[in-house]
């Protein structure tokens, strides 16, 4: 399989996510970017393999509620 390289625009529609949280993604190299003159582009394949691992983390990803003691 090839690396295919999208544009955070297009990863944005791919996976739900605002385009800016994509470049926070590419920042905290969370996904594999690389850029195309002054274009970001995103490696589909590493966010498709970020968008599994975030489903199967499921209601476990996010911030925790804290604890209510009596």
């Amino acid at each position: 399989m090839t690396n295919e390289w999208i544009t955070t625009s297009k990863a944005s529609q791919i996976s739900g996510y605002h385009p800016e949280r994509i470049r926070e993604l590419l920042r905290e190299r969370k996904i594999e970017g690389q850029k195309f003159g002054s274009i970001w582009q995103v490696n589909r394949i590493s966010l498709i393999a970020y968008l599994e691992k975030m489903q199967g983390l499921g209601d476990r990803r996010g911030p925790k509620p804290k604890s209510q003691k009596p």
